[in-house]
């Protein structure tokens, strides 16, 4: 049974590579707003914004890479959506293939082109003057959360691609995300914003996990970050694939 549902998504999830590799304008598209954050913040924002880093894009590249994540996931939802417009999931239930690999397929396609996304984006970050003290290990962890995060946020994009009655629909669920780090420690100081901002800041997702990626790439104590974010990371992947599956077979019933 294992073994028969690891063929099928490995089968599926190699289809749906192909057409990212048709099509290399999607991870293109992900990357340029991103990278344009950075840059804006850098080189524009970045001598007035004080967060006690010697190198505010250091400071910043945690954040920047949650928001590559969330972009990048929209199209999971756009391709879902896509998927079940042009009728082939209906082909695939007609086939002798465990079900749940469809699904599997979409993600492990988002979470390949994710970390394509996040390498340009890395790359980028290190011209512009980026530096991590941090060794193998911390360079592990790092990795780990930013897996952990992108399977979270594609559960939830499967969510929304099959929920949505229009292809708009599907790939804006993503909105919300990308701004959710501009409400978090990912650009300043949580100390700076006002009462309920502050408040909200401090206790969404995204604070302890840019804090803690931060503190991983400059080699210092993580403290409760690391298990709060982590925390955060697999009650969202645990909700949103539960979630998912339930849509799901309603969806196929």
């Amino acid at each position: 049974m294992i073994r028969h549902f690891l063929g099928d998504t490995a089968l599926l999830t190699g289809r749906s590579l192909r057409h990212i590799t048709r099509s290399p304008d999607t991870i293109i598209t992900t990357t340029i707003m991103p990278i344009a954050f950075m840059l804006l913040f850098v080189y524009v924002f970045g001598g007035s914004i004080d967060t006690g880093s010697d190198s505010y894009v250091n400071y910043l590249l945690p954040g920047i890479l949650i928001i590559t994540i969330a972009s990048s996931i929209s199209y999971t939802a756009f391709r879902l959506f896509m998927d079940m417009k042009s009728g082939i999931f209906e082909r695939f239930q007609s086939m002798p293939i465990a079900r749940s690999s469809v699904l599997w397929a979409h993600v492990l396609t988002s979470l390949v082109a994710s970390l394509v996304s996040l390498a340009v984006v890395m790359l980028v970050a290190l011209l512009m003057g980026f530096r991590s003290g941090a060794g193998a290990l911390g360079c592990l962890a790092v990795a780990g959360i930013l897996v952990l995060f992108t399977l979270a946020l594609t559960w939830l994009a499967v969510i929304a691609g099959l929920s949505a009655k229009t292809v708009d629909g599907a790939g804006a669920f993503s909105y919300p995300l990308i701004l959710l780090p501009f409400i978090s420690s990912a650009f300043v100081l949580t100390a700076t914003m006002p009462g309920p901002v502050r408040a909200f800041a401090e206790n969404q997702p995204v604070t302890p996990i840019v804090n803690a990626i931060r503190d991983l790439f400059a080699q210092q104590s993580v403290g409760t970050d690391i298990w709060i974010a982590l925390a955060w990371c697999l009650g969202l992947l645990v909700l949103a694939y539960g979630l998912a599956m339930v849509a799901y077979r309603r969806k196929i019933a």
